[in-house]
């Protein structure tokens, strides 16, 4: 995207992660806005726009605006046979998320961004919490940057979506990077991703989906995994959104880890999300 003069009002929520985006209506903002908009999300990280009017074909239409949209998922169903795009995250039906993540880390491209709304949310409870990866590698320990640097990690979505892939899906999943999505092969990615704009460096594996570091020791992985997953979700590292109707999330998948919180017990949340086409991870010794 092209450079853009409009300032948009932002209400950061810390010095250099999250901010809540004012008076933008995302249905009706102009080119200049969504380009303002895609720049402060490279930034921030993450964004939240309150009081917003999209329905599923609008939010799609604003994906389209950021980027290129993947289908709602490798393995899950879409919304419907019209909104390809768009991935439910129903309570009713085992939708959870709580569990440090990073979106689909399991591909080989895994996605560049999510665009999350509230469809359903129950009266107390729910919220979710981001965690900057970026600002997490930089307060490490040099001596442990120097670590973890050179390091791989194996990203397996077998854990968490083989069953389904298997029995509800009969084997056969989403279209994803040109290709059908028959079973989940690990991938591996950098355990440290250079951001392909900004050129910084973050904490790329997460609880959800990184199985193990590649060429150390069951121990060793074990260490360097837990110590990586503290470190990223310390207090200062995190920003925690309580939603409301009309509210919509977006975030940098290069850069963040989020968690939903299942504290709302039988009452019921609903979240539509749609993803962005992303890249190839590219580690320190890469670039």
């Amino acid at each position: 995207m092209t450079a853009t003069t409009v300032e948009l009002r932002l209400d950061p929520l810390g010095p250099r992660f999250g901010a809540d985006v004012l008076g933008l209506d995302l249905a009706t903002a102009s080119d200049e806005e969504i380009v303002a908009v895609r720049a402060a999300l490279v930034e921030r990280k993450v964004l939240f726009f309150r009081n917003q009017a999209l329905d599923v074909d609008g939010q799609v239409r604003l994906g389209n605006r950021l980027g290129e949209l993947t289908a709602s998922h490798p393995v899950i169903g879409p919304l419907s046979e019209q909104h390809q795009e768009i991935y439910a995250i129903d309570s009713a039906d085992n939708g959870f998320a709580d569990v440090w993540h990073t979106d689909v880390t399991f591909v080989r491209r895994p996605p560049m961004g999510s665009i999350l709304r509230a469809v359903t949310l129950p009266p107390s409870g729910g919220d979710t919490s981001w965690a900057d990866s970026q600002l997490a590698y930089e307060s490490l320990h040099p001596g442990v940057q120097r670590l973890v640097d050179g390091l791989t990690a194996v990203h397996d979505g077998n854990r968490e979506f083989g069953y389904y892939l298997a029995q509800r899906r009969n084997g056969r999943g989403n279209e994803w990077d040109g290709e059908i999505v028959t079973r989940l092969d690990p991938v591996e990615h950098p355990v440290v991703r250079v951001h392909p704009e900004t050129g910084r460096k973050g904490i790329f594996v997460n609880p959800g989906f990184t199985s193990h570091v590649v060429g150390v020791s069951d121990a060793e992985s074990r260490a360097i995994l837990d110590l990586l997953y503290a470190h990223l979700t310390k207090p200062e590292h995190v920003v925690r959104h309580r939603w409301q109707p009309g509210d919509v999330a977006m975030w940098d998948n290069r850069s963040t880890s989020h968690y939903a919180n299942r504290d709302y017990g039988d009452t019921r949340r609903v979240m539509h999300r749609i993803t962005l086409r992303g890249d190839v991870p590219d580690g320190p010794a890469a670039i």
